[in-house]
């Protein structure tokens, strides 16, 4: 998916328009570390705040084991251990990008 035209976060957005992503799954199709994604996602989602067209989606991190959700958490990374169970069985939380439909618009 890397392409000499487009930056990273342009890149990132492209991928997060076709479905969700997680950080790891980002940084293996765009050969960059983790943390870097995770650094790429904050300023998307700030860049998509400003923008009236599209929206940042983030599907929360959850326990394997128990099925807690992480709700409240703000942070883009994943958790390294549940809070109810202590299991460190934790599915990243995905992000995506989906576009909004306009006010006053019908959805059929």
């Amino acid at each position: 998916m890397r392409s000499p035209n487009l930056t990273t976060r342009q890149q990132i957005m492209a991928l997060l328009r076709e479905q969700l992503h997680s950080a790891r799954d980002l940084a293996a199709v765009l050969s960059i570390p983790e943390r870097e994604v995770e650094n790429h996602l904050t300023h998307v989602m700030r860049s998509l705040g400003r923008n009236s067209q599209l929206r940042f989606m983030m599907e929360h991190a959850f326990c394997h084991r128990c099925g807690f959700l992480f709700r409240e958490r703000s942070r883009l990374t994943r958790p390294s251990r549940c809070p109810r169970c202590r299991s460190e069985d934790i599915a990243s939380p995905r992000f995506g990008v989906e576009g909004r439909t306009p006010k006053g618009a019908k959805v059929s």
